[in-house]
């Protein structure tokens, strides 16, 4: 499973935005700027993340952008969810047809083999994100 460039691109936006949550705002050119990513695809990035309710827009002196909650409650799962739509690792899972339909036996473990993985990236919130992780255990 990979994620598209477009929903890499909304973590790397919302974690740099996350970087301003003290009350400060950006806009869309500084956070392009801060990411390395071009403006047209930030913008972007913004409407989706604004229409989710992730970030906040504000117009006029003084406005800009800002995160719509705090950080710590916005997890890889919603921003992933923005721009991706609802995690759905299989046709099934989101009621998509699939060839072996009547005759899947792996059918009914897809919602929790599902539900695991959303809640692993539902468990990584917005915050931790600014922080270098713990080195990756090897397997014996």
């Amino acid at each position: 499973m990979r994620l598209s460039n477009l929903a890499d691109y909304a973590v790397l936006t919302m974690s740099a935005a996350a970087r301003h949550c003290g009350g400060g705002r950006t806009s869309a050119s500084e956070l392009a700027a801060e990411t390395g990513l071009p403006v047209p695809t930030v913008q972007k990035l913004v409407s989706k993340l604004s229409a989710a309710g992730l970030l906040r827009s504000t117009r006029g002196a003084g406005g800009g952008l800002q995160l719509a909650r705090p950080a710590a409650a916005i997890s890889v799962a919603d921003i992933v969810e923005a721009v991706e739509g609802p995690i759905a690792l299989t046709a099934c899972i989101d009621g998509g047809t699939c060839v072996v339909d009547h005759d899947c036996s792996v059918r009914s473990h897809w919602p929790v083999i599902n539900d695991a993985l959303r809640g692993a990236l539902a468990a990584i919130p917005l915050t931790q994100l600014g922080t270098h992780p713990a080195p990756a255990k090897e397997m014996a």
